[in-house]
């Protein structure tokens, strides 16, 4: 079996619509610098609140990939 190596950084999503656009948002966004996405978990929600209802849906992934030592 090969080894591998993974790294995990944290990326926040936003979103006006729900919890899910904003994981998707923030996805989209670290894919497009980052190599090789595997697994991303969900490490923390809230919400930003104005005029007694939900302004904007926010996401804290943990975002993994691949570990590449050259770069």
């Amino acid at each position: 079996m090969a080894e591998s190596v993974y790294r995990v950084t944290e990326v926040v999503g936003v979103s006006s619509e729900s919890w899910e656009a904003a994981a998707r948002v923030a996805v989209k966004t670290a894919a497009k610098s980052v190599r090789e996405l595997r697994v991303a978990e969900v490490l923390r929600q809230d919400l930003t609140i104005q005029d007694g209802g939900v302004l904007n849906y926010r996401i804290r992934l943990g975002i993994s990939f691949k570990y590449d030592p050259s770069e």
